[in-house]
């Protein structure tokens, strides 16, 4: 239980909380923006210190500060995007007749800097760790990049479940980057791929042996395989009709509050939803 419960119940928690607490500090007036990147600015530096830290540390204990302090950075990343305080030149809707390579690229314009962002977070998390033998910190980070980065690409390719629901009224406009679709040829491959990687982690974690240091590597190993099926989690909620959101009801709540006394809708997007476009395609 120890070897590997402990850690994905870790991992588990960590993910939903935090997950929960970006989206109710980014649905809060945006008066308190700056406290909170005041806030998560603090986290992120306590993280990189502690990763300096515990860069030769190859212990249990090394590997769970190593993974939350990568996580801390992490999610100044996202507190900082969610708030719009980095997300990329382009701050308006993309034109709804725009195709192929220029809606890429205008689409690539409305979250640029935050890519360029996660870029020099990632150099900052490598230089923490420098010359040290924990590398999980650094595993951690790439490994959230990477589905990341694979989902953004599948929103922008076509998913029938795109996360309208957790956009903040002030970044409406990067649903007109969207394209809602039954599947994308990416969508296999990744899941596919990041499954087999999964099933090898959790299988390097289990036949570790207990000793002081082969402890962290299988804790390490854990902690990756859980991170990596709940980024596989999140894909499939992108395809299948799940009520992701109630997974983080009271993050979500301020978001609710606020558009309910504005009398707003949950999403204004250009593109229709996959449920329009099925009573569409029946009614023709």
């Amino acid at each position: 239980m120890s070897q590997f419960g402990l850690p994905l119940l870790y991992a588990l928690f960590v993910w939903w909380f935090s997950t929960g607490l970006i989206l109710y500090l980014d649905g809060l007036p945006r008066r308190t923006y700056r406290w909170t990147m005041i806030g998560a600015s603090i986290l992120a530096l306590a993280g990189l210190a502690a990763l300096w830290m515990v860069r030769e540390d190859m212990s249990s204990f090394g590997a769970y500060v190593a993974f939350t302090a990568a996580l801390a950075l992490w999610g100044w990343n996202e507190t900082a995007f969610l708030t719009g305080v980095i997300t990329g030149p382009r701050r308006s809707a993309c034109a709804p007749h725009l195709q192929g390579w220029a809606r890429f690229v205008e689409a690539t314009r409305m979250v640029l800097w935050h890519e360029l962002a996660i870029a020099a977070g990632f150099a900052l998390l490598v230089l923490a760790a420098w010359g040290g033998a924990n590398k999980l910190g650094a595993q951690v980070y790439l490994l959230l990049w990477s589905m990341r980065l694979s989902a953004k690409v599948n929103i922008f390719l076509g998913v029938p479940y795109a996360p309208l629901s957790f956009l903040p009224d002030h970044l409406r406009y990067l649903a007109s980057g969207f394209r809602i679709r039954a599947m994308n040829p990416l969508f296999p491959v990744v899941v596919t791929a990041s499954t087999a990687l999964c099933a090898l982690l959790v299988g390097w974690s289990l036949a570790s042996q207990t000793t002081s240091e082969s402890a962290g590597l299988a804790a390490g190993y854990a902690l990756l395989a859980t991170l990596l099926a709940l980024a596989i989690l999140e894909h499939w909620f992108l395809v299948l009709p799940l009520p992701s959101d109630r997974l983080w009801s009271w993050g979500l709540r301020p978001h609710d509050s606020a558009r309910a006394n504005a009398n707003t809708p949950i999403i204004a997007t250009a593109a229709p939803t996959y449920a329009e476009l099925k009573s569409k395609r029946s009614s023709t």
